[in-house]
């Protein structure tokens, strides 16, 4: 096997390290998000309400307009009644009156409707808020009791990535490249064992001209034909020590 095919199988083992310990951040973390995602529910939520409440204010500014334009129409109905010369104008007077009145009476209500339910609301805004201030104890706690643990993985991973940058500093440029080309869709399967004369990425059988290569060939770097991936040779006897 040549040196830069070694560099290459031990960077992806490092790929695979560093990763491997997000699983455990988000572990740590799972407690903690649940609450941030809590948190910012109950932000949207609040938010909609006062959206609503806003609405709800502005429908009430109409009625007032309502109530205010139908007052002042009952004045002016007042003051024609007085000037009145005929039963026709009285009649004409009087349903005016009283569709003014009945406006009136409707905008009220819709008022008492309209106010009832902001009340409601500025209750929900108010528990919600009561909510989110405690959740904001509880966020921080758990920040502060998960900071360290968080802390102990990141450093960790760390020196992993401090390992694979030496391997890095020390090896074929060009080969880096490659291999970072095919990470960016294989992830941590772009580096696998050859297995029963198959890809170990997508499993397809290797025709005996690509496996020869992989078993005999000491300079070059060979890849599946199928796939792309970076192939190597292991003797190994099972497919799950060949990726440990």
């Amino acid at each position: 096997m040549n040196k830069h095919l070694q560099s290459l199988i031990q960077i992806a083992n490092l790929d695979k390290q560093i990763d491997g310990l997000e699983p455990k951040i988000a572990q740590v973390r799972k407690e903690l998000d649940a609450n941030i995602a809590q948190k910012n529910s109950l932000l949207h939520t609040i938010q909609t309400l006062q959206e609503e409440s806003t609405q709800l204010q502005y429908e009430i500014q109409q009625n007032d307009r309502l109530i205010h334009d139908n007052a002042t129409r009952l004045e002016d109905i007042s003051k024609k009644q007085q000037e009145v010369r005929n039963e026709k104008e009285l009649r004409a007077l009087s349903v005016e009156e009283d569709i003014a009145k009945e406006n009136l009476t409707l905008a009220n209500e819709q008022i008492q409707r309209l106010q009832t339910i902001q009340k409601a609301k500025h209750q929900q805004i108010a528990q919600l808020q009561e909510d989110s201030l405690k959740l904001d104890s509880v966020i921080a706690e758990l920040e502060q009791s998960t900071k360290s643990a968080i802390e102990s993985i990141k450093q960790e991973q760390q020196e992993i990535f401090k390992q694979k940058q030496n391997i890095i500093a020390q090896s074929d440029m060009k080969s880096i490249a490659f291999y970072e080309k095919i990470r960016r869709w294989a992830k941590n399967t772009s580096v696998v064992p050859v297995f029963k004369q198959a890809c170990g990425g997508c499993f397809i059988r290797l025709n005996d001209r690509t496996y020869t290569e992989v078993l005999c060939d000491e300079n070059s770097i060979i890849t599946c034909p199928h796939c792309g991936r970076i192939l190597y040779h292991t003797d190994k006897q099972t497919y799950k020590e060949c990726v440990q």
